[in-house]
């Protein structure tokens, strides 16, 4: 289970686990906290009264300080894991639906013909498709694109990089997407 850390502005920080949860409660950096508790860790016992100290844990955090990274300028992680999730497992040329284990990365523009590995170049597409295409465009393959290709923004690359979301995440993270991206439905 991770901890979804937003800075105190609210800007997705990063997936953390709960031991570091506890490090951020433990050294009152959360400024703020929403979602449901996930967990409680306990400690020792007060020497005074006997009570023994416990943090709770909220499934997302706002930390204090001022964010080591600038959100806007990071350009998400391309993995085929990311990207079949941002396409839906959806081949771009026959539009089935397949397994990941089914699927591959396919660049628009090959190798071949000078093409690079990037977010705008790769579409998710089956192994009969990607072997058929081969290394031509999708025009000289008389293969036209059933979607386009787009860069996920900064809430879609947090939604992207973690298969065991929360629902509490999931809702704060959706609220946030832009109305174009294909994480709706």
């Amino acid at each position: 289970m991770k901890v979804l850390k937003l800075s105190a502005q609210g800007l997705p920080q990063s997936w953390i686990s709960l031991e570091q949860a506890v490090i951020h409660y433990a050294a009152d950096e959360v400024r703020w906290e929403v979602g449901a508790q996930v967990a409680v860790f306990r400690g020792g016992h007060n020497a005074v009264t006997g009570q023994q100290s416990q943090i709770a844990i909220n499934s997302i955090i706002g930390t204090k300080g001022v964010p080591r990274i600038n959100p806007f300028a990071m350009r998400p992680g391309l993995t085929n894991s990311k990207l079949f999730s941002r396409d839906r497992n959806i081949c771009a040329y026959c539009g089935g639906h397949f397994h990941e284990e089914d699927l591959t990365r396919e660049h628009i523009i090959p190798f071949a013909q000078n093409g690079i590995d990037s977010w705008m170049n790769v579409v998710t597409a089956c192994k009969p498709c990607n072997h058929r295409k081969s290394s031509r465009t999708p025009e000289q393959a008389n293969m036209p694109l059933l979607y386009a290709p787009y860069v996920p923004s900064l809430w879609e690359d947090f939604i992207l990089r973690n298969r065991r979301i929360l629902a509490d995440q999931m809702e704060f993270l959706m609220a946030h997407l832009p109305h174009h991206s294909r994480l709706h439905c």
